[in-house]
């Protein structure tokens, strides 16, 4: 090899070397970066485990006032007024399927209804999404990055007693 070439061969890999050293610099950037918002996402997700906790305490104590108010003579006012929105049939098939299985288990998951209606838990997530656009009551929490369901409990005892939701007869031995 002469000269010329080797000039031009040590010019190229120098060249590639400082492309790989800025690329490797880009990716350190991109790496802080996750790492940043990755701490961030946590401890927001601490937050807010922290604030449903009190908000299970503050709960608590609020029943205990309530049940204490009412053995000393007070009655307590409870005025839930639900005004849903009509669902579609498919929506009627999740809520059954919600509301059966919350009589056995409370809470239940998006999975537990799929396996129940033969649906994916993808597409049960976003017939429970719809209905709660619609103003149905559903009580959700999370555990573990899990999505745990219940309906209201003052709402199940009215859509028993006046079937808000205009719930077809025929639709419930489909679902049950």
């Amino acid at each position: 090899m002469d000269s010329f070439t080797k000039r031009v061969l040590s010019s190229d890999m120098q060249l590639v070397q400082e492309i790989l050293v800025d690329v490797k610099d880009q990716l350190d950037d991109h790496l802080t970066a996750i790492n940043e918002n990755t701490s961030e996402i946590q401890a927001n997700f601490e937050y807010i485990v922290a604030l449903n906790s009190n908000i299970e305490k503050l709960s608590e104590r609020i029943e205990k006032i309530e049940m204490f108010m009412q053995n000393h003579g007070f009655e307590a006012r409870h005025e839930n007024e639900f005004n849903p929105s009509p669902l579609t049939k498919n929506e009627q098939e999740v809520f059954l399927a919600l509301y059966t299985l919350d009589e056995s288990k409370g809470f239940v998951t998006y999975a537990d209804i799929a396996k129940r209606l033969c649906l994916s838990e993808d597409l049960v997530a976003q017939y429970i999404a719809s209905m709660m656009a619609k103003h149905v009551p559903i009580d959700k929490r999370y555990a573990n990055n899990k999505a745990y369901i219940k309906l209201n409990q003052s709402f199940k005892a009215l859509q028993a007693k006046h079937n808000i939701l205009k719930i077809s007869q025929k639709m419930i031995p489909e679902v049950i």
